[in-house]
Formats: C-alpha cells, sequence, structure tokens
C-alpha cells in the first residue's frame, strides 16, 4: 500500500519511518474512493453493503472514513466489483492533488485563503474534478503565454525567440504533453496490445536469443519484406525508413543490437496491428491530426515492447530475478532503458509487478520522458529537484546508483538510475548521453534487488527533495535555484543563510 500520499493511509502504531511497515499492515481510509465507486455503479449505500455482505451503517462509516477498510472487505470489492485494489491506494488523488498544489500555487490564488487540506479534499473527493480545474488553469496560462503577457497575441514562435517570454512556453499544452497524459491515465498499460503481441511470440515460436533474426524471417515471410541495414552515409539522421515500393525496410548501421530489433518489432507493429491501434486511439478523447498521429506511435512502440518482452515471461523473469535491470536486459536482448520503460507497464490483472515511475532526463535537467506511477509528483511546468541524484549518474556513467528520497507530503520512494547512450550519425549528430530514473514507493522496494543494502526504516537513510524548486518549500537548501513561488521573498542585505533565497516559510 502506499505511504501517505493524501493522508488517507495512516500509519499503524508499529509502523516505522517514512511508512514502511514494522510488522502490522498500515489501515487504509479509502471513504471518497469507496463513495465514489458505489455512485459509479448506481448503487445506493444499502445497495452496496447488501452486495458486500455488510450493514449500511458500517459502509457509511467506511465512506465517512471512520473506519478503515479491512483485508476482509478489500477482498469482498476485488470480488464483486473486480476492482484492482490499487485503485484503493490513491494514485489518482495523489496525482490530482500534486498537480493541484501546483496550481494552486500560482500567485493568481495568494488571496484565495486554501489550505492544504482544502486541496486534499477536493483531490480525494472527485479526482475529475480536479483534472478539469487543472485544465482549465491550464487554458488560461496558455492563453497568457499566447498573448505574450498582454502585448497583444503572439505566435509560438515568437515566444521561442523572445528570452523574456519563452520562461512561459513550458505551459502551453502541446500533442506530445497530451499524449503523455493519455499513456498515464492508462496507467501504462494496453492489455490487447500486450495479449497480441504475445500471441505471435507464441505463434511464430520466436527463440529470444536469436529474436532479431526471427522477427527478420516473419517480415520476409508474412508480408515479402527484406531487412537491409545501411551505411549512415545513405541514411543521415534516420535510423529507420520503410521503403513500400521496393519492399524493403532500411536500418541505419548507427542502431546497435537491441535498437535494431525494436525497430523491427515496430514495423510488424505497423503492418499487423494497425486496426487494433486504431480502435484503441478512438476509443479515446484525443484530437488533432499530430496527437493522434503521436498516439498511434507510442502504441506501436508499446506494441513492439511488448512482442520483445513478452507479458508473462517478463513478468516472471523481473520477479525472479529481484527486478535486476542490467540480467532482464541480457536475458531479452534489450537495452537498459527499454527494460525499465517495460518494467513500468506491469498491471496485468492476476500477473502485476511493482507499479514503478520512470523519468528521462538529458545533461541540461530537460526531461524527455515521464511516467508518474505510484502517486510520484512530477511538476507538469518545470523540472526535478537538484538533490535527486539522478542527475549525479551524469557523473559515474554506466554506473545504477540509488537512493532513498521523501517528498514534502512524506511519501518515500526509492529510486534507481543510470545514464544510458542513444546513436548519434557522426559530427551532425553527436551521440547523446541521458539519465534514466525508474522508482517504486517504499512499501515496494524490498522485493527489489538493489534495496538489500538499505536499512529501509532508517530515517538517515532518506535525502529529502521537492517536486522542483519554484513548488518546494523546503528552507535552508544550499541547492535552490529559485524561491518557492507561493512564499514572500525576504531580502536582507545584512544576512546570508544556506540557501540565495530567504523566505517567509507560513
Amino acid at each position: 500500500m502506499p505511504t501517505k500520499s493524501t493522508q488517507t493511509t495512516k500509519p499503524s502504531a508499529e509502523a516505522g519511518p517514512n511508512g514502511a511497515s514494522g510488522g502490522r499492515a498500515q489501515k487504509v481510509f479509502a471513504g471518497p474512493r469507496i463513495r465514489r465507486l458505489r455512485r459509479e455503479q448506481g448503487l445506493t449505500q444499502a445497495g452496496m453493503a447488501e452486495q458486500l455482505g455488510i450493514s449500511a451503517s458500517y459502509l457509511n462509516l467506511v465512506e465517512r472514513n471512520q473506519r478503515p477498510v479491512s483485508a476482509q472487505l478489500l477482498l469482498k470489492l476485488a470480488d464483486s466489483f473486480d476492482l484492482n485494489v490499487r485503485e484503493l491506494a490513491g494514485d489518482d488523488e495523489a496525482r490530482a492533488f500534486a498537480e493541484l498544489n501546483e496550481v494552486f500555487a500560482d500567485p493568481l490564488f495568494q488571496n484565495a485563503g486554501l489550505s492544504r487540506q482544502d486541496v486534499q479534499d477536493v483531490a480525494a473527493a472527485s479526482p475529475s474534478v480536479a483534472d478539469a480545474i487543472t485544465s482549465l488553469y491550464q487554458a488560461y496560462r496558455e492563453q497568457l503565454a499566447g498573448q505574450g503577457l498582454g502585448l497583444g497575441p503572439v505566435a509560438p514562435t515568437e515566444i521561442i525567440a523572445d528570452r523574456d517570454k519563452s520562461d512561459h512556453l513550458d505551459v502551453m499544452k502541446f500533442p506530445v504533453e497530451e499524449v503523455r497524459d493519455y499513456i498515464h491515465a492508462n496507467r501504462n498499460h494496453f492489455g490487447e496490445l500486450d495479449d497480441a503481441a504475445e500471441a505471435l511470440y507464441d505463434y511464430r515460436n520466436f527463440a529470444q536469443d536469436e529474436l532479431y533474426i526471427g522477427l527478420r524471417r516473419h517480415l520476409d515471410e508474412a508480408h515479402g519484406l527484406k531487412v537491409r541495414v545501411m551505411p549512415v552515409e545513405v541514411m543521415g539522421a534516420t535510423v529507420r525508413r520503410y521503403d513500400r515500393h521496393g519492399r524493403r525496410i532500411l536500418l541505419s548501421e548507427v542502431l546497435d543490437g537491441p535498437a535494431r530489433t525494436f525497430q523491427l518489432a515496430y514495423q510488424i507493429a505497423y503492418l499487423e496491428q494497425a486496426d487494433l491501434i486504431e480502435r484503441t486511439v478512438k476509443a479515446s478523447s484525443l484530437k488533432g491530426d499530430e496527437t493522434l498521429r503521436l498516439a498511434r506511435i507510442s502504441l506501436a512502440n508499446y506494441f513492439a515492447a511488448a512482442l520483445i518482452m513478452p507479458y508473462s515471461r517478463f513478468h516472471a523473469a523481473a520477479e525472479e530475478s529481484g527486478y535486476d535491470i542490467e540480467l532482464l536486459a541480457r536475458r531479452f536482448g534489450t537495452s537498459f532503458e527499454q527494460t525499465c520503460h517495460r518494467l513500468t507497464t506491469l498491471q496485468r490483472a492476476g500477473e502485476r509487478g511493482i507499479p514503478f515511475f520512470l523519468i528521462r532526463v538529458d545533461g541540461a535537467g530537460n526531461v524527455s520522458k515521464r511516467f508518474a506511477a505510484a502517486g510520484f509528483h512530477f511538476s507538469r511546468y518545470g523540472g526535478t529537484c537538484p538533490r535527486w541524484n539522478l542527475h549525479d549518474a551524469f557523473r559515474t556513467p554506466g554506473k545504477i546508483i540509488t537512493q532513498i528520497v521523501q517528498l514534502p507530503d512524506d511519501t518515500t520512494y526509492f529510486s534507481i538510475a543510470r545514464t544510458v547512450r542513444r546513436p548519434g550519425a557522426g559530427m551532425l549528430a553527436p551521440e547523446q548521453e541521458l539519465a534514466v530514473g525508474l522508482g517504486c514507493e517504499i512499501s515496494e522496494a524490498p522485493r527489489l534487488k538493489y534495496s538489500k543494502a538499505y536499512d529501509l526504516q532508517a530515517t538517515e537513510a532518506v535525502t529529502p527533495i521537492g517536486v522542483n524548486c519554484r513548488l518546494c518549500e523546503r528552507p535552508d537548501c544550499a541547492e535552490r535555484a529559485f524561491p518557492p513561488i507561493n512564499r514572500k521573498l525576504i531580502v536582507d542585505e545584512h544576512a546570508r543563510g544556506l540557501s540565495s533565497f530567504t523566505f517567509q516559510n507560513v
């Protein structure tokens, strides 16, 4: 179960530090989520109570958080409503709270008198309302950026070119962000694509240690396509090209083995799963040509990963190895990043893996990929905390580093980070080094081989971090780059603290 992500999970008296249990399970208070489930099912309290075999008065107490949800009641909910009990853990509420907290930190709301509890109450009562507020705020910020802060209509290209306006560019929601939100809303799991990939893998009887050869053979036999690896002088910055008329798939020689295999698996998704991908996209609320194309590409990439790392085989190997990322990569012939990304998708009913979050940053701190499972709070409008050792990975290329981090709301996570390299194309497109971070709630950490060197209940092992500097209210942080936007700055020419910024803490 999660730690105190929305103050609906209360540690027992025997709970250890950071929310880790010292022997007795944590009490789960999930009243708003159960009430929302009941209303979605169109049931009265009496009707739901009858289905669960409990009294209506007891259900009323549970819904008002005056009684915890017992293990027996959790099992009854899962059985009666085909419910994943993780849905009662509050991930949606934690995400909604993090986004609302970011919205209400805007100086626009400084006189609104909203407390932290007010924001938590809204997020817990209805994450969909919280999402609507966030969308409305985002539309406001887009309009603000588009108007150039009162200087009249301004095109995005003008904002990019103008340094004074470029600070507002990150609030504009582009197709990439829309698709990212869509994937997050589906918990980065698309079961039909997993099933289709697994069925093809079994039907063709692919050999894991010769998968690249098997995929080449399948493309030739099923589609009459030949695969050719071409010199970089011919391909330039293109790493894969589908030559429809020449009945060829051209791959750049700069791709390593795992990348070549992945590109062939993607091409199979494009050729054989177009109908399923199209149905999946149409069932979403996504709109706009660019957004829909990006969504199709993302789903084709999902199928490719599922074909290379078939769900049941990969899940079993992950559990048996203690989620040893490098061992899994060698076993399935994948890269470190491909393996990390696949680990975030293991949400099949009956075969669930650890709910991981994933982030990828470059040396400048730009976030190019993020998936916030397990309620981890990523900022929509900024980077990450400099105290998170994700950034230290660049100092030890290729070496896995670990850390226990705790956000200001006391939610605690185990983090794994390592650098990865993306192929270049000569001088014009040099090789790129990135850092990939993977993490999970501290309660899940004992399942990881990487946690064995830690005392997971020791408070001194925890590094306090923030979402980012503008949203973090921790005082005396020597690594702070900006003051928090919802605190009044104190300027004193006669005193200097650890931080460059001193601010009112209440």
